[in-house]
């Protein structure tokens, strides 16, 4: 995506082919490209004479990469990622009959409903053998460990143990860590230090999500890679014509062009600023904000017809699930919304959101791969351009602030990196594993139920109840048609009228094609995308 950028900023002409390369001082011969060591870049054009590289030195780095040659020293914030909220899940999709199993960086919790539908967040450790209590149930409101039966409630206390003599008290030490949660604007939140205090001052609150008749579509979807890779790739508005091309209404590759930026507030907590297309000279500009932990949003106001204000937000929450993983809750809003949107049901919205994400799966899990096999700080290892990669730079120089009080981090000139091994869960073993690392962008072994994060299934389906019950309607409806036509196709065998043959086989393709639709549906919903020149 370099030579669009560039050819259109330096006017070149499209008869000289554009080279990169690394010079160190002005020179004539094109040098080999090794891995980035950040000296200068100069632009070469191929001499249509000699056929030599010449250096254009017309323009200098400063015009397209963002402060490539910056040595100042970092500035250290006070920064604890404990004393933050994470958000863990949308309140409506929390169960009602049985404990959540989540995680934040490579802390495993469990959240439950207790019997007075208050949230419940704990440690997901069983204090007599280390079970995991998100494996066990819920017994009246009750958290039973499904491996001996020892229960809990409330602040941890252990209420019950089946082994204990009837004239032994059930020992103090027998209680769980518990985390403090709240319930906001349908987002259920996770204060992550026990030995501080939640502050309530910390807690988002987004103010368009709190205006009458504001409509949202939410989501969630694991994902397998980093969260501040995710994070990245939401505060990237260049990559989308390309990535995402006819997607939605909106996203066009001819669209792709040079943005512009502008940033209007950094603090220890995050950043702010504007952006719009260059051409447009940044009006109707969209407003980001970023805030620690993990919350990224974009704003906007506009006027409708009538001249009512109307307001659209995209807001991302990004929980940080452990090495190479995360989960986003993603939710788009607007006080005033077109009627299409109503014509469509939900699940149609949640399985073009599934499609978005998957568009960039391959680029971000590779993208993965090499910051944690590289393991330098990524202004070695980017190229970013001043007009599209502004907010990417300002994230990772705000985790070179706060990295120190992270587990783990990747910032633009500082990193540290994981000092305990990745934690794996739910992996496949035997014939399956090797059928699953066969076919990852397929879902494993081709069954939406195979345990995979590349598989839609586990990734948004089993996080969201609307879809459970849409997919468990259409896998219903299937069958019922099925036999329906399969009945009325026997009957149509055994009648003797050529009239009531007609009528019944023509009735059974009818039902036959009902069937088929409920399978393309139940498809859509679980099929991950894949690009057309990457089928089989």
């Amino acid at each position: 995506m370099a030579a669009p950028f560039l050819s259109s900023s330096l006017h070149l002409t499209t008869t000289s082919p554009i080279l990169f390369t690394k010079v160190t001082t002005p020179i004539i011969h094109r040098t080999t490209c090794t891995a980035p060591t950040k000296p200068r870049f100069h632009l070469l054009r191929r001499s249509a004479v000699a056929g030599t590289a010449v250096v254009d030195q017309t323009e200098g780095e400063g015009e397209v990469f963002i402060n490539p040659e910056e040595e100042k020293r970092v500035e250290v914030a006070d920064y604890d990622w404990r004393e933050e909220w994470y958000p863990l899940y949308l309140t409506r999709n929390v169960p009602e009959d049985a404990p959540l199993g989540l995680t934040v960086f490579d802390s495993q919790i469990v959240l439950y409903k207790d019997g007075d539908g208050t949230f419940r967040c704990y440690e997901d450790r069983c204090p007599h053998r280390l079970a995991k209590l998100s494996e066990g149930q819920l017994i009246d409101g009750r958290l039973e460990c499904l491996y001996h039966g020892w229960q809990f409630e409330g602040d941890g206390k252990c209420v019950k143990i089946p082994q204990l003599p009837s004239s032994a008290k059930i020992p103090k030490a027998a209680c769980v860590k518990t985390y403090e949660v709240k319930d906001s604007q349908g987002v259920v939140w996770v204060w992550m230090s026990t030995k501080t205090p939640p502050n309530p001052e910390k807690l988002p609150w987004f103010e368009n999500f709190a205006r009458p008749g504001f409509l949202d579509i939410s989501t969630t979807h694991e994902l397998p890679y980093d969260h501040s890779i995710l994070l990245e790739n939401l505060m990237d508005p260049a990559h989308v014509p390309i990535s995402h091309d006819r997607t939605d209404f909106t996203a066009k590759r001819e669209d792709a062009q040079p943005l512009v930026f502008e940033v209007t507030e950094r603090t220890n907590r995050g950043f702010a600023g504007t952006w719009g297309k260059e051409k447009d000279g940044g009006k109707g500009s969209m407003l980001l904000r970023f805030d620690a932990p993990c919350v990224l949003q974009y704003n906007r106001e506009f006027e409708g017809k009538d001249g009512v204000k109307n307001y659209f937000s995209a807001l991302f929450l990004c929980r940080p699930t452990g090495q190479g993983k995360s989960m986003i809750i993603s939710r788009f809003g607007v006080t005033k919304r077109s009627p299409l949107v109503s014509v469509f049901p939900q699940w149609y919205w949640h399985q073009n959101a599934c499609k978005i994400f998957e568009q960039d799966m391959g680029f971000l899990s590779s993208q993965n791969e090499v910051l944690m096999k590289e393991k330098v700080p990524t202004k070695d290892l980017y190229l970013n351009l001043k007009s599209s990669d502004t907010w990417v730079s300002e994230y990772r120089k705000w985790m070179d602030k706060v990295g120190h009080g992270m587990p783990y981090h990747f910032g633009h000139r500082t990193i540290s990196l994981p000092k305990v091994p990745p934690v794996v869960e739910h992996a496949p073993a035997g014939i399956i594993a090797a059928l699953s690392a066969s076919y990852p962008a397929k879902g494993g072994i081709g069954t939406m139920h195979a345990p995979n994060l590349a598989n839609r299934y586990f990734r948004h389906i089993i996080h969201c109840r609307s879809c459970s019950k849409a997919i468990k309607s259409f896998e219903l409806w299937k069958n019922i048609l099925s036999a329906t036509a399969v009945v009325l196709t026997t009957l149509a065998i055994l009648v003797v009228s050529r009239q009531w043959k007609a009528v019944l086989l023509g009735s059974a393709a009818l039902l036959s094609a009902a069937a088929y639709g409920c399978l393309r549906a139940i498809e859509l919903n679980t099929n991950n995308f894949i690009r057309t020149h990457r089928r089989l």
